[in-house]
């Protein structure tokens, strides 16, 4: 009975014992029930989003990245850490059991006051050979919380894998319609410039055969150097956009062939209307921030609970004795039991202190939890306002493209038949050049929108059950 007595109470503690300090309860956050664009419509979206462009060179980009980018290896590394944690915490209920043992040899004096016995001799040895355990009795729940915080910080560890994988998808992703891009605008530069170099080439054989004049001809050659110009530029642009993706994929000496394929790439579809709160729980930073705010809710226990009095049981067994051969028989084992309790009684308010700085935290990490859902809201909204808006645009851009082209085409015309002068060419050429440009631009800006779609849904979305 006497040895079934501590185990009996340290059970006991565990079932009636409380658990001090808040139990979380996710906080309500007001959010609008739709959002002001969206598709009554939609098709399912999964987690691999970028698919749905139908380009196998971004595929095997983004797989890169999510293999061999150093902030994927990063985040995996935490993750281990928060495991090693959690295992840590989770093992401070059991009782740890440490092996000691002792070996002395001594002489004690016989000139003594009390001198040894007779028969007992001057010099002895002792040997020593124990087991023991010492463990918490978790009454008021400080290892319950410990371990509730650990487990909230592991989680949010994983989170946090998943937030750098969906932002470095996308930026893989945006970084190589940057890159399409400039290859459609190196590509409509390249047109515009060999146009000019054979305007130019025209015009210096009519002004040596007194057609045109020195005007037009100096007209002539600071248009094509203009499209020279500006064809340097965008390959140079194109060098840092084909670097930086380079960067992400772990790849350092990418080199990707021209792409001519950007204003074919499809976008994906918006989602469907009135699922706000459905979407925003995809998003692994909002659920990170909610991971983060239950742990510093289970450390409010944690610092309340070292206020209250820590009670701790202690024990060993092992034998003693003066020579190894009788260490282990019956008349040389000891034992020990023990029961242990502290109360702070006076530190000068440290522990209150402690506590108030852990219910500060929860403040701060409910505010930014608050504001990771309000900022995802919004970021939602602001996709599908510029998805719809290039969308839009991009219905005009192409009619003033067909338009500039026609106006070149006449311009052309009406000076090489004489009635008008080079200048009116030149604006055309302008004109036209700009209205290209601004076409395949806003063409990436629908696509990038259409990429901070898929990362502010959380990667997708499927339909309300």
């Amino acid at each position: 009975m006497k040895l079934r007595a501590p185990g009996y109470f340290f059970a006991m503690a565990l079932v009636t014992g409380c658990a001090v300090g808040p139990d979380y309860e996710r906080p309500a956050v007001a959010l609008p029930s739709s959002y002001a664009a969206a598709n009554t419509d939609a098709a399912v979206v999964g987690q691999q989003w970028w698919k749905l462009y139908a380009d196998p060179t971004l595929d095997k980009l983004v797989a890169g990245a999510l293999a061999r980018n150093a902030d994927i290896r990063l985040a995996v590394a935490r993750i281990e850490e928060a495991d090693a944690n959690l295992r840590e915490a989770g093992a401070a209920f059991l009782p740890g059991i440490d092996l000691g043992t002792s070996g002395t040899r001594s002489r004690v004096s016989s000139q003594t006051v009390t001198p040894p016995p007779p028969g007992i001799p001057a010099v002895r040895n002792n040997l020593r050979l124990t087991a023991s355990t010492a463990f918490e009795l978790d009454f008021w729940g400080r290892l319950r919380r410990t371990v509730e915080a650990t487990r909230a910080l592991a989680l949010s560890s994983r989170y946090a894998h998943d937030v750098v994988t969906l932002t470095l998808a996308g930026l893989t992703t945006q970084a190589y319609f940057s890159l399409c891009s400039l290859d459609a605008q190196i590509a409509a530069t390249s047109a515009a410039l060999a146009s000019r170099e054979q305007t130019l080439d025209l015009m210096r054989r009519r002004a040596s055969g007194g057609i045109a004049s020195d005007l037009e001809l100096n007209q002539a050659q600071a248009s094509r150097a203009d499209a020279a110009t500006q064809l340097a530029d965008l390959q140079r642009q194109r060098s840092l956009a084909e670097h930086q993706l380079g960067n992400l994929t772990g790849q350092l000496d990418l080199a990707l062939p021209p792409s001519a394929n950007l204003m074919s790439l499809p976008t994906p579809p918006i989602p469907p209307a009135g699922l706000p709160s459905t979407l925003l729980e995809r998003r692994p930073d909002i659920s990170q921030a909610e991971q983060q705010l239950i742990a510093v809710n289970a450390q409010i226990g944690v610092a309340r609970a070292a206020m209250l009095p820590t009670l701790s049981l202690t024990g060993n067994a092992g034998g003693e004795s003066s020579g190894l051969s009788t260490l282990l028989k019956n008349g040389s084992r000891i034992w020990s039991l023990g029961f242990g309790l502290t109360l702070p009684v006076f530190d000068w308010g440290r522990l209150a202190a402690r506590a108030d700085a852990s219910e500060a935290r929860a403040h701060q990490s409910l505010a930014a939890y608050q504001k990771a859902i309000e900022t995802a809201f919004r970021e939602v909204a602001d996709a599908l306002s510029n998805l719809e808006q290039t969308a839009a645009a991009e219905i005009h851009l192409r009619q003033r493209t067909t338009a500039a082209r026609d106006t070149l085409r006449l311009a052309q015309a009406r000076h090489d038949a004489g009635y008008s002068s080079y200048l009116e060419v030149l604006d055309a050429q302008r004109t036209t050049s700009d209205a290209e440009l601004a076409l395949v631009r806003n063409r990436q800006n629908r696509l990038s929108a259409s990429v901070d779609l898929m990362k502010a849904l959380g990667g997708g979305w499927s339909p309300v059950k």
